[in-house]
């Protein structure tokens, strides 16, 4: 019973919150979403597509107030889905580029 202890699982929160390790804006994605960048920032980008057709739509009708609703999450959105891909594109070990 002497073997060594090769638990890696984080001991706390903030061991938890750090893992993987990241730096800089990168902390202010969620753990469990920056395992999964591109699952994540595909939903982002499908769900502000749907979002600005929304808007669109509210504004044919002449509805301006949930236009305006719908557009600005739908911007926030996109950028956020956009980020998580130039994030995901960008780091290293794809295994993409090695063929």
């Amino acid at each position: 019973m002497n073997a060594s202890n090769d638990n890696t699982a984080a001991r706390g929160l903030r061991e938890w919150w750090l893992s993987p390790p990241r730096r800089g804006m990168h902390l202010l994605i969620h753990p469990w979403a920056y395992r999964h960048l591109r699952f994540f920032g595909v939903g982002h980008v499908a769900g502000g597509s749907i979002q600005a057709a929304a808007g669109i739509i509210c504004l044919s009708y002449g509805v301006y107030g949930w236009a305006g609703f719908f557009l600005v999450i739908a911007a926030l959105n996109l950028a956020g889905g956009s980020w998580y891909l130039t994030i995901d594109r960008s780091a290293p070990g794809s295994g993409l580029a090695q063929a």
